[in-house]
């Protein structure tokens, strides 16, 4: 462990666990150091990278001797375990998650300070740019749909996430005390799609929480992204993040509210996992379908109906009721097993592959 000179008490500890990201790294930090100061540390974990990233960031940070920078070395465990070293050793009142590929947008440790300053919540939600490098004219702005201010309902907190569907740990700043409420390990290890696990669980802690209308980092869009990357084990832990975080919801004893919003963030994950295991061989893709199956069903607190009749009934957040609406019943016919559903879908991936394989093949010829 190699480490700078230290704060006496941060305010805001910056994590950024990395792993075979040289051609990304350096811009990545340097885009958080350029805004760190004495309120700061920095804590970066490289995951046993095979490339030049390690070097790269202690070459890096030799520049910086007045900032408070930790770098942690271990054996590449995954993104989980990495996160939850950054957390141990994390010293400031709040964490601030910065994944290795994407960059901290100007100003973004000044506007949390200032919300801090003002409402010292216990959570700070923030916007993000979907970034596409080398289109950037189709890179754009993520909004949240919390109000303005702090918010001290802890329903409405909840609902508006599960409205929203943002489950990235980057777009909320939570005080380092309520990852200290959770069993460890906060992060599940092994897994892909963590934040979906861990953020519901987080927020279900929080008595406050300001929104901050300020786009934070840039997320960036590569084919090497975690998240594309469409497999078995995909589909099985997209489809399962969220069982963990309804035991604890359950436990907690939310309103009844929370659950419906609960259960249609979790409808919306489980069509689009079962419209992207057909992408799959058709026995692996049967085998996800079958097994995702159970594990939605056992995730939700209702049912399609119950669902839908809040959705009707104007009972919850939303931005397109009818859209709402028609995934639900997209869902009851995955669960029947509809043939015109099974039919649709074969035919809509075959499609999309194509089209991928035609986008790769034309960036190849131009390259």
């Amino acid at each position: 462990m190699a480490m700078h000179a230290a704060a006496p008490q941060p305010l805001l500890s910056i994590i950024v666990p990395a792993w075979n990201v040289q051609h990304y790294i350096v811009a990545c930090l340097a885009s958080v150091l350029d805004q760190m100061g004495p309120r700061h540390e920095l804590i970066v974990i490289d995951d046993g990278s095979r490339d030049a990233t390690l070097a790269r960031i202690r070459t890096l940070l030799e520049a910086y001797p007045q900032l408070a920078c930790t770098v942690l070395a271990q054996d590449n465990q995954g993104i989980s375990v990495a996160r939850n070293k950054g957390l141990a050793c994390a010293r400031g009142e709040y964490i601030v998650f910065v994944d290795s590929d994407d960059r901290l947008l100007a100003g973004s440790l000044a506007a949390l300070e200032q919300a801090i300053g003002e409402y010292h919540p216990d959570v700070i939600a923030c916007d993000f740019r979907v970034w596409l490098p080398d289109q950037d004219d189709k890179s754009h702005r993520v909004g949240l749909r919390y109000p303005q201010g702090l918010l001290r309902d802890q329903a409405a907190i909840l609902n508006i996430f599960f409205a929203d569907r943002q489950m990235y740990v980057w777009a909320k700043v939570f005080k380092r005390a309520v990852y200290e409420q959770l069993e460890a390990p906060v992060f599940p290890p092994g897994r892909v799609f963590e934040d979906m696990a861990t953020l519901p669980r987080l927020l279900s802690q929080c008595a406050s929480l300001v929104y901050l209308p300020h786009a934070i980092v840039d997320y960036r869009q590569h084919p090497a992204s975690i998240t594309k990357l469409i497999s078995e084990q995909w589909c099985m832990d997209l489809a399962g993040a969220l069982l963990a975080a309804r035991g604890h919801l359950e436990r907690l004893g939310v309103a009844p509210s929370v659950k419906n919003h609960f259960d249609i963030a979790a409808g919306y994950f489980y069509i689009n996992v079962v419209k992207d295991s057909y992408e799959l061989p058709r026995a692996s893709g049967r085998r996800v379908r079958a097994a995702i199956k159970s594990v939605f069903v056992e995730s939700l607190f209702g049912d399609c109906a119950s669902m839908l009749a809040a959705v009707q009934a104007g009972q919850t957040v939303s931005i397109d009721r009818e859209h709402d609406a028609r995934m639900i019943r997209q869902v009851q016919r995955a669960l029947e097993g509809s043939l015109v559903f099974r039919v649709r879908q074969t035919a809509s991936r075959k499609i999309k592959v194509w089209q991928r394989l035609r986008r790769k093949r034309k960036a190849a010829a131009g390259s």
